[in-house]
């Protein structure tokens, strides 16, 4: 236990923690499962061969989902010439790669960001990791990087909380014990990471993308040459200042390591900063 962690609510946090810290030893978490439809989107997106047509068909197989997309897909963010009335407009509008990881967005955001009684709390995180993705597909293509999982690596890098939360409140209840969320959130930065990890590589999602969540904080720790972790910790500092969720300025931005380690010039951080706007727009057409 951490001093910061023993400084508030010591006996109810220590239990709670403890409890937690042994349901991760036994792998005895509950881990979300991956919805099916994401599945198909990620198989489908995936395959070369795969055409819109497909893609479209299986987004109206849900259609919370696909009311969602057609909501977006029609909002500023997206200015569409004329009105976006059905799928196969939004594919064409939208293009494939697109259409394919706003409805995975949708379903992750449904299945897995969702914690009764912190809605304000989860939406925040869930704004975040949504810049954070965006972010990341653009830092990729200003460094020129051929960075596969760029965007879900930006996208699910703190999806570990969620699921830490969901576990402690579950714990709490059974104790009967009541924390704070400056507790909740303490406990979460310590053990999201470890977790996160393991709900993609239960979703048997790409290595790049568990590699994203283990060492975006630290990449000079990845045993790896990829920039995926790179790109996701830039992606997340930049997320974080257009959300207004740090102090950095775009001259600390620019300052920051991470920068010269993806060898990217002054002319690349602002045309990254030109996106801010842009991306904020995506995000607030995302999140209902």
């Amino acid at each position: 236990m951490t001093e910061s962690l023993a400084s508030v609510e010591l006996e109810p946090l220590e239990q709670i923690h403890a409890a937690l810290v042994d349901r991760i030893a036994k792998d005895d978490l509950k881990l979300p499962l991956l919805p099916h439809v994401a599945t198909e989107i990620l198989n489908l997106t995936s395959d070369p061969d795969a055409e819109m047509v497909q893609l479209a068909a299986l987004i109206q197989q849900d259609q919370a989902i696909a009311s969602q997309v057609l909501r977006i897909a029609n909002s500023a963010a997206y200015a569409p010439r004329s009105p976006i009335v059905s799928m196969q407009q939004a594919v064409s509008w939208l293009g494939m790669k697109m259409l394919g990881e706003l409805a995975l967005t949708i379903s992750i955001e449904s299945g897995v960001f969702r914690v009764q009684g912190y809605e304000p709390e989860i939406t925040s995180l869930w704004r975040q990791a949504l810049a954070s993705g965006l972010y990341a597909k653009e830092i990729a293509r200003v460094g020129r990087h051929n960075v596969e999982g760029a965007f879900l690596g930006g996208l699910l890098h703190t999806i570990g909380k969620p699921v830490v939360l969901n576990a402690m409140l579950e714990i709490q209840q059974t104790m009967g014990l009541a924390l704070e969320w400056e507790s909740f959130s303490m406990l979460l930065d310590v053990h999201y990471v470890q977790v996160g990890a393991s709900v993609v590589e239960k979703w048997k999602l790409p290595p790049q993308v568990k590699e994203a969540i283990l060492y975006y904080r630290d990449y000079t720790k990845s045993p790896n040459p990829s920039p995926v972790a790179m790109v996701t910790c830039l992606a997340d500092h930049l997320a974080s200042h257009i959300l207004e969720l740090d102090s950095l300025d775009e001259a600390s931005l620019q300052s920051l390591p991470v920068v010269d380690a993806l060898n990217l010039y002054p002319d690349d951080m602002e045309t990254l900063f030109t996106h801010g706007e842009t991306i904020l727009q995506s995000v607030d057409a995302m999140v209902v």
